[in-house]
């Protein structure tokens, strides 16, 4: 989705209403925050709850947007700040949840929609096992399709950094296809 227009909040003025604004922050990155914290967590339930708590958290602080990035780096970065906030809590401790990715329905032959789910599902858990920063910076990059400046200030690290984590995630997923390729033709 192409950033949206929200220049506007650098003004908002904290006693302003936030309900329909907030409606607007959903529908146009609510998908977006979900894959994000999911790619994180590895589990839709917890997803889903953490996600309800980012929006909250948005909905609070609205007022205290100064504008000094995109409101959707703002937006990931409250999302980050909950997921690492949340795997520190005590509950996750005690309870761990194993999840799936679920692909969309599409127009093809059931033939092609199940090798089609099957080589995504093998992608993205390979994906999944990168390590946590390495994910990250690749989920962000490829699938948000965030600049490596606004990942680095997302996650608080320098471009070179991202550079760095895109290109080991890239390794290794690489060495993952070709190790499948290899197990195919034997």
């Amino acid at each position: 989705m192409s950033e949206r227009n929200f220049d506007y909040l650098k003004n908002w003025a904290p006693g302003n209403d936030c309900r329909e604004l907030l409606n607007e922050l959903m529908s146009a990155y609510g998908n977006d925050v979900w894959n994000y914290v999911f790619s994180l967590t590895r589990n839709p339930h917890q997803t889903d709850d953490i996600v309800q708590d980012v929006f909250l958290k948005i909905y609070r602080k609205l007022g205290s947007f100064r504008g000094d990035s995109s409101i959707k780096t703002w937006i990931f970065k409250i999302a980050r700040n909950t997921v690492y906030d949340y795997n520190r809590s005590a509950f996750l401790r005690k309870v761990m949840l194993i999840g799936f990715v679920t692909e969309s329905e599409s127009c093809v032959s059931a033939e092609q929609e199940v090798m089609r789910r099957q080589a995504s599902e093998e992608v993205w858990e390979q994906v999944m096992k990168l390590p946590v920063k390495h994910r990250e910076a690749l989920v962000l990059f490829a699938h948000h399709q965030m600049s490596l400046q606004e990942i680095a200030d997302l996650l608080g690290v320098q471009v070179g950094t991202v550079k760095s984590r895109l290109y080991h995630a890239r390794q290794k997923l690489s060495k993952w296809k070709e190790e499948r390729q290899q197990d195919e033709n034997d």
